[in-house]
């Protein structure tokens, strides 16, 4: 059993950045893979970034390479989502997730959620 609580979510301008914290509770963390997902209003669920138990191996959704990063420190049990030049588009509850075994992008395959933060960026 892992225990997710996500924090960092707040209102935001436009081009401006934020940086979401995601703190697990257990003492396997580093064999879990993270998952970052995110949910705007009347729209599915959709696959943000992962990172492998590691934190070497990362996987990027096209919409945020090279805007986002994801970053953990296992003995912090925490994982990281940093936003950078966000656009109005992004607003959404950004949720964390967690899988035993190797990075994957769709939500199903991820068996732990947080109860997510809501991010609100501003035109």
């Amino acid at each position: 059993q892992v225990l997710l609580v996500e924090s960092g979510g707040g209102l935001v301008q436009a081009g401006g950045s934020l940086r979401l914290s995601c703190a697990a509770s257990g003492r396997t963390f580093s064999s879990y893979a993270m998952g970052w997902f995110r949910q705007a209003p009347g729209k599915e669920r959709e696959f943000v970034g992962a990172i492998d138990g590691s934190g070497r191996g990362t996987l990027y959704a096209d919409s945020v390479k090279g805007r986002f990063t994801i970053s953990r420190d296992n003995a912090k049990n925490t994982v990281y989502l940093q936003m950078n030049t966000l656009k109005p588009e992004g607003t959404a509850v950004y949720y964390c997730a967690a899988r035993v075994g190797m990075v994957r992008s769709s939500r199903n395959e991820y068996a732990y959620w947080g109860q997510g933060t809501q991010v609100t960026v501003s035109s």
